[in-house]
């Protein structure tokens, strides 16, 4: 199982010096790709342009989005945004997308949040049309475009993945959820008779130091989750605060057949990104 780190762009406050920075170090480090998450009324850094800042310091890794929130952005420009940024890295844009669950981006963003998963199904043809037919250029990197991973939970997501996409990317939480998901994808890559088995992506977050930086990186997650009333506290509780625990979620991940884990910064500190890699070593 290959293992990727988000970027601090993530976390508000993030200062664009550090973004580069964590970028270097992971392309030189033992990760396998850099991932973005994707808000509108948030004060997280936007994906698309944090991943083409991190292009310009990198080589290696592959640049993930962990999931732009589709529905908010027509079509082409989504097309655009991630042919940009897929050529500016060489190829190396992994586009994941998914419908998101809060209705504040929809409103901020002016757009009927009704009717969104629909609406993403016609997005994942139309991205694949304009890639193909040059609508909007420039070109992809690579012939065909990036891989495409879908999100969601919802019967219809998986179905959507099955049918128009290159693999699924879970949106975090123990093994044992990942892995009801992992069997849910690959039940719906099998009814839909596509040839060999989706690329499985999972995420979780992590906060490594003493107790001061844990508790910052559990706030963060409590205004993030705001919208999820309480359950928000059972998502900081399940934050990766030791190494121990980064190891035990590493193997329960690998041994349900996850692909590739990304793990999420909560705290936009370079320590972070160097100690990460000391447990990975």
């Amino acid at each position: 199982m290959r293992v990727g780190v988000g970027l601090p762009g993530i976390v508000p406050g993030a200062e664009g010096d550090v973004v580069l920075e964590w970028a270097r170090r992971a392309d030189s480090g033992p990760f396998s790709s850099l991932g973005t998450i994707d808000r509108l009324a948030y004060g997280n850094q936007e994906a698309f342009a944090m991943l083409a800042a991190a292009a310009a310091v990198t080589s290696r890794v592959r640049l993930v989005t962990m999931a732009v929130i589709a529905p908010l952005r027509p079509a082409a420009l989504l097309a655009k945004e991630a042919a940009t940024v897929d050529r500016l890295s060489g190829g190396r844009l992994v586009l994941g997308l998914a419908t998101g669950a809060r209705q504040e981006d929809y409103m901020v963003a002016g757009v009927d949040g009704r009717g969104r998963g629909p609406r993403f199904s016609e997005q994942l043809v139309a991205i694949r049309s304009a890639w193909e037919e040059g609508t909007v250029g420039p070109r992809p990197a690579r012939e065909g475009g990036p891989p495409i991973l879908v999100g969601g939970s919802s019967g219809p997501a998986f179905a959507r993945m099955a049918r128009l996409a290159d693999g699924y990317v879970h949106g975090g939480g123990p093994p044992r959820a990942f892995a009801n998901a992992a069997a849910r994808a690959l039940a719906a890559w099998s009814e839909a008779e596509r040839p060999g088995r989706p690329d499985l992506w999972g995420q979780a977050y992590f906060t490594l130091g003493d107790g001061g930086t844990v508790e910052r990186g559990a706030m963060y997650l409590r205004d993030y989750y705001a919208f999820t009333g309480p359950f928000a506290e059972k998502i900081a509780a399940g934050n990766l605060t030791t190494s121990q625990a980064i190891v035990d979620l590493y193997r329960g991940y690998e041994d349900a057949g996850c692909d590739e884990l990304v793990l999420l910064p909560t705290v936009a500190s370079l320590d972070q990104v160097d100690r990460l890699a000391q447990v990975l070593a």
